[in-house]
């Protein structure tokens, strides 16, 4: 019997980790959870309140895209630019929406030629952008977050 105790007790206290619970810390789930977010994408893209009712994902993008590019080509057509030598350019727009929905353009690239013939162009396409619609921000996992795009304009004057 005095085996069987001794057995019994070395048992019992070499296995007390066996039974001891894990602390998990919150900080390391969120951790491990933040590893496993794609960041480069979300869930809802920025949208206008024109664009609300689609609901296809690559399908918003492309409305908010067109939107804004038409809203830009809408403004310029209105300028009435003159030009000495015929404009054929498409400009690259860099602009961020943060999660307020506040537009901001990062970066204007356009060809050296086109500088030249419409100088006022980059403060042209600034101001258009600060005369769009209200933009709802974009969202992932129920957040609204900052994103930032590129957009093509294409200018022709001939």
């Amino acid at each position: 019997m005095s085996r069987f105790l001794l057995l019994f007790l070395l048992i019992l206290f070499t296995s007390c980790d066996y039974f001891e619970k894990q602390k998990v810390y919150s900080e390391d789930l969120l951790e491990e959870e933040l590893k496993t977010f794609n960041w480069n994408e979300v869930d809802t893209y920025p949208t206008f309140k024109s664009c609300d009712s689609i609901t296809l994902k690559s399908d918003s993008k492309r409305c908010f895209q067109n939107t804004l590019i038409t809203h830009v080509n809408q403004f310029l057509e209105q300028q009435n630019l003159v030009v000495s030598n015929d404009i054929n350019d498409t400009i690259r727009l860099k602009i961020v929406i943060n999660k307020q929905g506040v537009l901001e353009v990062v970066s204007i690239s356009l060809k050296e030629q086109t500088r030249q013939e419409i100088p006022e162009l980059d403060s042209l396409l600034r101001q258009s952008l600060k005369m769009v619609p209200k933009i709802f921000p974009a969202i992932k996992r129920r957040q609204q977050v900052t994103t930032a795009f590129e957009l093509p304009i294409i200018v022709t004057i001939n």
